[in-house]
C-alpha cells in the first residue's frame, strides 16, 4: 500500500515510466514462456513452470523492493547511452533468450539425458542467489539502468553502499549467475551454450562500462582504487 501511494504521489513522467516498465517485464515474461513453450511441443513440461514460477517471485520481490527512482529510470526512453552499448544490448537479448528455446528443443527431442535432481534443486537456489544479488544491487544504486550512460539529469553520483563495498559491478555478477545456473535448472546443456555466450558478453559490457565510468563519472577513478574488483572479489 505504501508504494502505491509513493507511485500516485509521483511526478506523471515517473508514472508513465513505471507503467512502461511494468509493460516491458510483464510481456519479457510473456514471451520467455513462449520461447520455452512452444519450442517444446508441449505445455505438460514441469521443469519450466518451476523455472516460470521462480522467475514470477523474483518479479513480485523486485516490485515490492526496488525504489521507484530505479523502477522509473529502468521504464524511461534513455538518453546519451554509449554508442557500444547499443550494440551490446542487442546482443545480450539475442544470446540471453537464445537460451530458452534451445532448452525447450532439448526437452523435446531429449538431447540431454535427464539430469539428477540435486542438480536441477542446486541449480534453482543458484539463480534465485543470482536474481537476489541483481535485487540488492538495484535496490542499493538508485542509478542501476538498463543503458550504460551517465545520468546527468539525475545528477548520477558513484554508489559505494551495499554489495558494491565488495565488487564495482554487482548486478551483473548477479546476472551472469543466474543465467549460468537456467540451463541445468531447465534440464539442458546445450542450452549452456547461448547461456555461456551471454556470460562472455557481460564480461566484455563490464569492461566496457567500467572504462566509461573511469572517464565520465565523477569520483568513480577513487572508488574503484578503493574496490579493486569488477565482478570478483580479490581476483577481477
Amino acid at each position: 500500500m505504501a508504494k502505491m501511494r509513493e507511485v500516485t504521489g509521483s511526478p506523471l513522467e515517473t508514472k508513465r515510466n513505471i507503467v512502461r516498465r511494468i509493460l516491458q517485464v510483464a510481456s519479457t515474461y510473456v514471451l520467455i514462456a513462449l520461447l520455452l513453450l512452444i519450442p517444446s511441443g508441449s505445455p505438460m513440461w514441469p521443469g519450466a513452470w518451476f523455472y516460470m514460477a521462480i522467475y514470477l517471485a523474483v518479479i513480485i520481490i523486485g516490485a515490492l523492493v526496488l525504489p521507484l527512482d530505479v523502477i522509473s529510470e529502468r521504464g524511461s526512453i534513455k538518453k546519451n547511452v554509449e554508442k557500444w552499448d547499443r550494440l551490446m544490448s542487442g546482443l545480450l537479448i539475442v544470446s540471453s533468450l537464445g537460451t530458452f528455446p534451445v532448452a525447450g528443443l532439448d526437452h523435446r527431442f531429449s538431447w540431454t539425458p535427464r539430469l539428477d535432481s540435486w542438480l536441477v534443486a542446486c541449480s534453482g537456489l543458484m539463480f534465485l542467489f543470482g536474481c537476489l544479488l541483481n535485487l540488492w544491487a538495484m535496490s542499493a544504486n538508485h542509478f542501476f539502468s538498463t543503458s550504460v550512460r551517465i545520468q546527468s539529469e539525475r545528477m548520477q553520483t558513484v554508489c559505494d553502499t551495499g554489495p558494491y563495498r565488495f565488487v564495482r559491478h554487482p548486478g551483473y555478477l548477479g546476472m551472469i549467475i543466474y543465467n549460468v545456473a537456467t540451463p541445468t535448472l531447465l534440464g539442458s546443456l546445450w542450452a549452456l551454450i547461448p547461456a555461456m555466450t551471454t556470460v562472455v558478453l557481460f564480461v566484455l559490457r563490464t569492461c566496457l562500462e567500467d572504462a566509461t565510468l573511469r572517464r565520465k563519472l565523477p569520483g568513480y577513478e577513487e572508488y574503484a582504487s578503493r574496490v579493486g574488483s569488477r565482478l570478483l572479489p580479490g581476483i577481477w
